[in-house]
């Protein structure tokens, strides 16, 4: 392992502690090679969404930092290394995995086994713990279930998108705008990655599905996309309340 000896004993041992698969990867390759890029990330690693793997490492305790290099094709890419080992959460009980069990049977009993974004049932394999605002914003908050979410891959796949691409989260890195938003807590929220807008996610399932489906006729018979068409009706409803 190239870095291996300038490392920390405790750091490595850390590092060793992880067995997460994704962030496993990353840390093996880091500690064997020093830096890893997301080309790599994508073509040896098969991860399609890279700062979601280099996401999981922070998350594991471990600090990365991201720079620029120069890609195969020649064009300037990103790529991630062993950051400020002095800020490493030395403990096995760091990050989300040794208190995912915990955490997950508590919100479970909580909110059900559904996904908190898209409200929609989830096998309880397939829900995974997220913070309800993101490690590199809030860092690691206590562990009770009132600081995280459960979201089905989709979900979190989304989050991590948005948040990965608003300001907050790679500049200002400001608490109380997290708390404001979408993505922490859909259920009271004044802007989605501070972009001034609403989302409505609705879920047609069992007998609900002829709705639907007379529904995308419907809407297919006026040339219209199905959301436009759906925000249309309820825009129509709510006037048509307003004038009585």
């Amino acid at each position: 392992m190239e870095n291996s000896p300038q490392l920390p004993d405790e750091f490595l041992e850390l590092c060793r502690s992880i067995t997460a698969k994704r962030p496993k990867a990353v840390i093996d390759h880091l500690l064997q090679h020093g830096f890893i890029t997301t080309e790599e990330l994508k073509e040896t690693y098969g991860y399609n969404h890279p700062p979601r793997a280099a996401r999981d490492v922070r998350e594991s305790g471990i600090p990365l930092e991201t720079f620029r290099m120069t890609g195969g094709d020649g064009r300037k890419i990103a790529a991630y290394r062993f950051g400020d080992i002095s800020k490493a959460r030395l403990t096995r009980f760091s990050g989300r995995t040794s208190l995912s069990k915990r955490l997950k049977e508590a919100l479970i009993s909580r909110h059900g086994c559904k996904c908190f974004i898209y409200l929609e049932e989830v096998d309880k394999r397939n829900l995974q713990i997220d913070h309800r605002i993101p490690f590199e914003v809030g860092g690691e908050p206590d562990p009770e279930p009132e600081n995280f979410m459960l979201l089905c891959g989709s979900a979190n796949r989304a989050k991590s998108w948005s948040c990965e691409h608003c300001d907050n989260w790679s500049n200002m890195k400001d608490k109380s705008i997290c708390l404001s938003c979408y993505w922490a807590y859909p259920e009271n929220y004044e802007h989605i990655a501070m972009r001034q807008v609403r989302r409505l996610d609705l879920l047609w399932e069992g007998d609900d599905i002829e709705t639907y489906e007379k529904l995308k006729q419907r809407a297919a018979s006026l040339d219209k996309e199905i959301p436009m068409f759906v925000k249309e009706m309820i825009e129509r409803e709510i006037e048509r309340h307003s004038s009585d």
